[in-house]
């Protein structure tokens, strides 16, 4: 259960949100990568010998699918609340889904960073369980951009791929965050509304 699914305020972040042995593995594949990282250090870390990791996740393959199903979950239902917070006005929505996808890939940095980058790690019905979950996460920015643009509320003439863009811009915020840096999570996600906004050409 992510902690969207518990009634938390989708702003609201407690910890890292994973189990304690997916926890310990995310930071095993962050450090190393997926192909770097061996079970034998997973369960070290975790302090369980190798068949009592396996117990609970039965190959490495199935550590990683937990995570970027978890990653991919808990923004989807931060997503759909920020929207549904911000109701109908449609410059709302663009400001509250970039807000969203600012603070998740803030704080959850090293999980949105691996479930993005091990993508490549993927195999068979996973990879595309991944990929259908990134393009539902992709469609509801398409929708906000489209819907103001046949508002005349944003002048952009490319709609969807500026849609992509904001996305990127949004998701790229893993790959260089810190928490020691110039700007807290909120601070970033104001900046990033106002570089949104410019973006659709919205007034």
């Amino acid at each position: 259960m992510t902690e969207a699914d518990a009634g938390l305020d989708w702003r609201t972040y407690a910890g890292s949100g994973l189990p304690p042995i997916l926890e310990t593995a995310l930071a095993c594949f962050t450090e190393h990568g997926y192909h770097g990282t061996t079970i034998r250090t997973v369960a070290a870390r975790a302090d369980l010998s190798v068949p009592g990791l396996y117990y609970h996740y039965p190959s490495k393959q199935a550590l990683l699918v937990a995570i970027v199903s978890y990653a991919m979950d808990d923004l989807w239902e931060r997503s759909t609340q920020a929207l549904e917070e911000a109701g109908p006005d449609v410059r709302r929505r663009l400001d509250l889904l970039v807000e969203c996808l600012v603070l998740f890939h803030a704080y959850r940095r090293d999980l949105a960073f691996i479930a993005a980058s091990e993508i490549r790690s993927l195999v068979g019905d996973a990879r595309t369980t991944y990929i259908g979950a990134r393009d539902r996460q992709q469609r509801l920015m398409d929708e906000v951009v489209e819907d103001g643009v046949a508002q005349k509320v944003f002048t952009t003439e490319y709609p969807r791929e500026v849609s992509r863009a904001i996305v990127t811009m949004c998701t790229g915020v893993s790959q260089w965050y810190r928490p020691e840096g110039e700007h807290a999570p909120q601070e970033l996600a104001e900046r990033y509304r106002v570089m949104a906004r410019m973006t659709v050409g919205a007034a």
